[in-house]
Parts: C-alpha cells; structure tokens; sequence
C-alpha cells in the first residue's frame, strides 16, 4: 500500500385550545358516559339519533285537537324530561295513559310546548349534574341559562345530530382554556412567591453537578484522564529550513534526558542547515537540534538544547501485543492545531505501507498499526496511546483521497498508519548511540511491483549489480535470482514493499525463516539477517 505522509441535549403543560371567536351555541346535555370527551367532534351514533315520532292519533272531538308531542332530542333529553315533575292529567278514554316513549301529557290547545327543554350543560359541567334539579353549575339553581346559550325558542328542537358535538367541544375548549391558564398562572403566581420569600438567596429546583471544577475528578482510564496525563509529554514541532521551507509536526518525551521522538519527514527540511523548536502545552518553546534520522524507517530523534527540569517521558508500550479493536488515542498538532486528542481503534495490524513525502524518489517502509483515529498533516510524529496512555506507535502516513485540483493537502479519511513503537524504539536506541540507523538486511533485491504474488528476487541489482548479495544472508541460505518469496515467518507476503516492512521489524543477527516458490515447487529457507548503517 502506498500512502502519503501526513507532512507538515416531567410532564408538559399541554397547550391552550384556542378559544371560539364567537360564543358558543347552546350544548347538548352531556352523556354521562362520555363526560371526558376530547375536543375532535365526533360521528353521530345510531344511539345519538332521535327515536321514531309516535304513531298519531285520531282526537275524537273536532272542537279540541291534541297533538301528541314525539320524543325528540338525544336519549338525555328524554331522560332529563322524565325527571321533570309534571302536573297529574287524567288520561283520555280514547287515547293511552303513557306516550309510548315516555312523553309528557299535551299541554292545552294554542299553549307552547310545555314544559321547555331542560337548560343546556356544558360538558365540562360534571358528572350527573343533568340528572339533578338544581344540581347545574354556575347560578347556583341549575334552572338559569348557561353563559352564552340563546333562549329556547317556543316549538324548536335541534336536528339530531347537527353541530351539537362541535358545540359541545367548543365550549369544553373554552373551559380547557381557562383551566389551563389557571394553573399555568397559579404556578407562575407560586414560583414568583417563592422567589420573593427567598429574597437574594438564589434558590431553585436545579441541581448542581458540583459546587467547582475542581470537585470534578476524572478516573485514569478516562480519555480525558489519559490525555490530561500525556500532554504535558507531547510537543509541537516547528521545523524551518535554511531555503524557506519547513512546517510543523509533533514529538513526544522519551527520556529524562530531553530527547524527543518524531518523524524524519517533520525534520528533514531542517535537519542541514535550519531552525528546530519544540513547544510544550504549557506554551513553553525550546530550541532543539537532530541527534539522529532514519529516513527507511522515517524516525528521527531531537534533542532540546536547554531542557527544561522535570520532563516526564511517555510509557512505552508493547506493540506486539497489541489487538484489533482496542482502543487508540492520538496527540498531535493538525493543520498546526496544537495539543488536539483524537480517538479511535486498532483497524489492523501489520498493514504494509510504503509512504514518501513527495520531494524525493525514497520511501519508508513499514508493518504499520492501522487506526481510525482522526489523523492529519500535523500529527507526523506524535504518539499513538492505548486505553493506558502508553505509546504503542507513532503517528506517520494516512490513505486519503486528496491531492484532487485545488487541493494542496489532503485529510483524515480513517485511514490513519503508525510505527509500531517497538520497531521505533529500537531505531531511536540506535540513533541515540551511534547517529545512524541500522537496517536488518537478507542480502537480496526484491522488486517493488505489487502483483507479483509475493516478493520476488529481481534478475539484478541497482547499476547492474547482482540482485543476490555474493556470501549474503540469502545466499547462504540457497535463495537465487528469480525466486517468489511468499512467507516471513507466518505472515503471508504479497508484495516486495511488504516482506521490506517485515523485515525492519527485526534486528540484525535473528533468525527467520522464508518460504519461497521456484519453478512451481514451495521450498523454505532459514536466514540469519544481516545489516546495513546508514541510508544509502
């Protein structure tokens, strides 16, 4: 895989009904089975309906017609008239006693309908209040008419089942109005009170996750936690070259000593003739100078040149050990963002990456740690935590779509790779020492395709020289011009730049063992792995 390097938010209050821009027409007598009846009016009901008129009857003497009046209005008028007292008539020979459905006797010819219709209640006016005499509510007598109900007219009765729902509901909306603005005042009204009983106390019903910030404590394993640990650890790098290049990159304390470990392509622009700086979180800013730079490996080691008294290094921790999915914490400085904390995982291990920084034709090579952590230009260099704070690699290269038209840098896609810190440690030791990297060597060229199947030994070296070092590791071992390499060890091997990367995991001297394909036969090998000092 070729990558580039990242470079340089109880109960509500329901609302208020609108109240009717005219008052309402008289309502029904309410149904006491219905009495929480809701504002939408409703279908009118076979039960709702008006019963048949009685049959009429013949009135055996011209002189003095009677009309037998019909049962009419909803099943609770009926019932609210029958609760009615009426004066005793004696019953006619030829017409009998009762009204079939319970009416009351006529009154005499020419008199109005006797006796008028009960008042209309509204719905909200309670329960049992139309079966009451005197039981209505507002007058105190329950024989008044109710607020805004025209007087009954002589001979009229409502169709059945036209607006007397809707009527009903506008006036229950009207008393839910009132209601509700009641209590919202009434609450209101106590909690004004309540402040003014209290004076400048300042009291009230929230509650307060701690009296300060500084009650609140952060337990070690938190990210938060981890980060408030690291920080003070981690630099932001300025690198200004002698020609005007240069930018900005991250380190880490390694040691006591002052010596801080970053990227050799955040110091490279500077590392001949420029300007190193190193600034703390604290804001402090020292100057620094290179000890030492690996560019295959891309590590580079500073040193300050005045430390400063009671530098903590960062743990390091075991790479090796390291799983899929644990968790991951990078520092560093984006786009020149110092002292942000990104979080993320493991995504895979031993991810071949080949990375270059785009001014020369020299990759670096790596069996990179893969995260998904937020990576961009900016963090080269700074450290790869796990949920301990320990370091487990260094921040180097991410996959990203960039590079399209007008587009100078490109960003974090979750494609974050870094160096595992064990690969890392052993190169800065070696810095530290000498100034010069070591690289474990098989003696062999292998070529840079990736669709080979493995890595296989080129026919030739570099200027015509032969691709099989003459009494080299590989050549000790019976390797020749030709063979595919397929196996490191137990890792598989697809490409040149993949067995490159898990070779400079080890040191020179181990020993391993290759597994390589010849003329369509699978043989192994056992090579003892050389060195080369220094960048060629």
């Amino acid at each position: 895989m070729s990558t580039e390097n990242e470079g340089t938010e109880g109960n509500a209050v329901p609302a208020v009904p609108s109240v009717p821009p005219a008052p309402p027409v008289p309502a029904t007598t309410p149904d006491p089975a219905a009495e929480n009846v809701r504002d939408e009016p409703k279908d009118t009901t076979a039960a709702e309906a008006t019963p048949p008129a009685a049959p009429p009857v013949t009135p055996t003497h011209a002189d003095a017609p009677r009309h037998t009046p019909t049962a009419q209005g909803t099943p609770q008028d009926r019932a609210a008239a029958a609760h009615t007292p009426q004066p005793p008539m004696p019953p006619h020979p030829h017409q009998p006693p009762h009204s079939p459905y319970g009416a009351a006797p006529e009154p005499p010819a020419g008199a109005a309908s006797w006796p008028p219709p009960p008042p209309a209640v509204p719905s909200y006016a309670g329960g049992g209040a139309a079966h009451t005499p005197g039981g209505g509510v507002g007058n105190g007598s329950g024989g008044g008419p109710v607020w805004g109900a025209p007087s009954p007219q002589p001979g009229h009765t409502p169709s059945p089942g036209t607006g007397k729902r809707g009527a009903g509901g506008l006036v229950a909306a009207v008393a839910v109005a009132a209601l509700v603005a009641g209590g919202i005042g009434g609450a209101l009204g106590f909690w004004a009170a309540d402040r003014n009983d209290n004076g400048s106390s300042g009291s009230s019903t929230t509650v307060s996750a701690s009296d300060s910030p500084r009650d609140l404590k952060r337990p070690a394993g938190t990210v938060a936690g981890v980060a408030a640990k690291a920080l003070p650890s981690v630099v932001t790098i300025d690198a200004q070259g002698g020609d005007g290049e240069g930018g900005t990159g991250t380190g880490f304390v390694y040691d006591k000593e002052g010596h801080i470990l970053t990227n050799n392509h955040v110091v490279a622009s500077a590392a001949e003739s420029g300007e190193l700086s190193a600034m703390f979180s604290d804001g402090k800013k020292y100057a620094a100078e290179v000890v030492g730079r690996a560019q295959g490996y891309d590590v580079a080691v500073l040193k300050l040149k005045n430390p400063p008294a009671g530098l903590t290094p960062l743990p390091l921790g075991n790479s090796e050990s390291v799983a899929v999915g644990d968790s991951t914490i990078a520092i560093g400085a984006p786009f020149g963002l110092s002292n942000t904390v990104t979080t993320g995982i493991i995504s895979a291990k031993n991810r071949p990456v080949a990375s270059g920084d785009g001014s020369s034709n020299k990759n670096s090579y790596m069996s990179a740690l893969q995260t998904d952590a937020s990576i961009n230009p900016g963090n080269s260099g700074g450290p790869l935590l796990d949920a301990t704070g320990a370091v487990i690699g260094i921040n180097s290269a991410i996959q990203s779509t960039g590079g399209g038209l007008g587009q100078s840098q490109a960003g974090s896609i979750g494609l974050g790779f870094a160096i595992p810190i064990n690969q890392a440690k052993n190169v800065a030791e070696q810095l530290i020492k000498t100034g010069k990297p070591v690289y474990p060597v098989i003696g062999a060229t292998v070529s840079m395709e990736e669709k080979t199947g493995g890595a296989a030994i080129s026919p030739e070296g570099a200027a015509g020289t032969p691709s099989v070092t003459p009494n080299g590791p590989a050549a000790k071992a019976g390797l020749k011009p030709g063979d595919v390499i397929t196996k490191f060890n137990d890792t598989v091997i697809d490409s040149g730049p993949t067995l490159i990367g898990e070779i400079w995991t080890r040191k020179p001297g181990e020993k391993v063992t290759l597994t390589y394909e010849r003329d369509g036969k699978t043989s192994t090998a056992e090579v003892t792995l050389g060195q080369r000092e220094g960048d060629s």
